[in-house]
């Protein structure tokens, strides 16, 4: 708004000078990379389906009669959390600011058949592959007793398009 015009070059030099990367700054994907993610996820969309039969939720004023009514007519029990009881959601709390910062705020979502895809694969990763600290750095589904090598040649395979880069050792 001061009338001064920056070239994009001049803009590019100053952010190299500072180290900091393109937009989005808070995350590790390139913009390329973020483009290309949907990608494989727009190809599998149609092809899962599921439902549930239940909704946790707390009794935030944002969730309405309506909201419920909703739910409810597709045959989905609403469950509310006990009043006064924080701690009640912590699990699903926490399940849902992981998925956000590993997974869904990394992606450009489509549609509900998209996002159920993503949720799908990020849940086999999370419960397969990522460490978790309560479990000493183990994945949840993998046996304590399990000793991994540790020689070996490393291998990459990418989790959603590569959002996520899961590392093992080659057989």
């Amino acid at each position: 708004r001061l009338g001064l015009q920056v070239s994009a070059a001049t803009v590019r030099r100053i952010l190299r000078s500072r180290r900091h990367r393109p937009a989005p700054r808070s995350l590790d994907t390139s913009w390329r990379t973020f483009l290309r993610l949907p990608a494989k996820g727009l190809l599998a969309c149609d092809f899962s389906a599921g439902s549930f039969r239940f909704l946790i939720r707390d009794r935030d004023a944002k969730f309405t009669a309506v909201f419920d009514e909703v739910f409810t007519g597709a045959g989905v029990t609403v469950m509310k959390t006990p009043p006064r009881t924080p701690r009640a959601n912590c699990y699903a709390e926490r399940w849902v600011r992981t998925v956000r910062a590993e997974c869904t705020d990394r992606m450009l979502i489509y549609d509900e058949g998209h996002l159920r895809s993503a949720l799908e694969e990020y849940a086999e990763h999370y419960n397969a592959h990522r460490p978790h600290q309560s479990r000493q750095q183990r994945p949840p589904d993998q046996d304590e007793q399990v000793v991994v090598p540790l020689k070996g040649r490393i291998q990459r395979r990418k989790v959603l398009s590569g959002a996520i880069n899961e590392y093992h050792r080659a057989a």
